[in-house]
């Protein structure tokens, strides 16, 4: 199957795991299950393909989603503190993306001119499966600019005809919500250490559970 075969059935577009994940590190992009909703992904040195194929500029940054915590500490060689630690080990896998205060070539792909980078592991098994064989990948909703996110396979195979989706169907059941967004400031505010930017699919009230002093927001 041509992953680029635009008028190719839904079947025919689908790739199991290790084909998907030579497309992606051949530099191809292609719509993925996560626990929340439909992902469009690209290998990191990809990422302004996702900004074209949404037909918007690159003013919202990108998510680097891995296969678990350990993945991404090895790719992005940074010190993690034990802040960061407890709030990753304590909800991922899971539908929070934490922002952290990061910069490099990773950042600058994925954010372009920002100091900051989003990262997750999602609750997805497929997905999972799939980022240990490809490596952490650059991600988004898989929606055009304007349109709304699609909840299902088939509606972002609908928005996106071109690209090739990740055997096999049906994808795990998915929340259907966006993830929680937490971007980290607690030099700036050791009261209130992580500053919800979105609540998502994991309340506010559930950060406070994880801060080691003043509780977070």
């Amino acid at each position: 199957m041509s992953p680029s075969a635009g008028k190719a059935s839904l079947e025919e577009r689908l790739l199991e795991a290790p084909a998907m994940a030579a497309h992606l590190l051949g530099g191809g992009a292609a719509l993925l299950p996560t626990d929340t909703l439909p992902a469009l992904a690209v290998a990191p040195d990809q990422a302004s393909q996702i900004w074209t194929r949404k037909q918007r500029p690159p003013d919202k940054p990108l998510i680097l989603m891995g296969a678990d915590l350990g993945q991404l500490q090895a790719l992005l060689a940074i010190h993690w503190p034990e802040a960061w630690l407890q709030v990753a080990s304590c909800h991922w896998p899971g539908p929070v993306t934490l922002v952290l205060p990061i910069t490099g070539p990773i950042t600058e792909r994925l954010n372009p001119g920002g100091n900051t980078l989003g990262l997750r592991v999602p609750a997805c098994a497929p997905m999972q499966e799939l980022l240990r064989l490809s490596g952490p990948l650059a991600t988004s909703s898989a929606n055009r600019s304007g349109q709304p996110s699609a909840l299902a396979a088939a509606e972002a195979a609908t928005q996106f005809p071109e690209l090739p989706l990740l055997a096999p169907l049906p994808w795990p059941q998915a929340s259907g919500q966006a993830s929680s967004v937490w971007r980290w400031q607690g030099e700036a505010h050791p009261s209130e250490p992580w500053q919800v930017l979105r609540p998502g699919a994991v309340q506010p009230a559930q950060a406070a559970d994880t801060a080691p002093a003043g509780g977070h927001r």
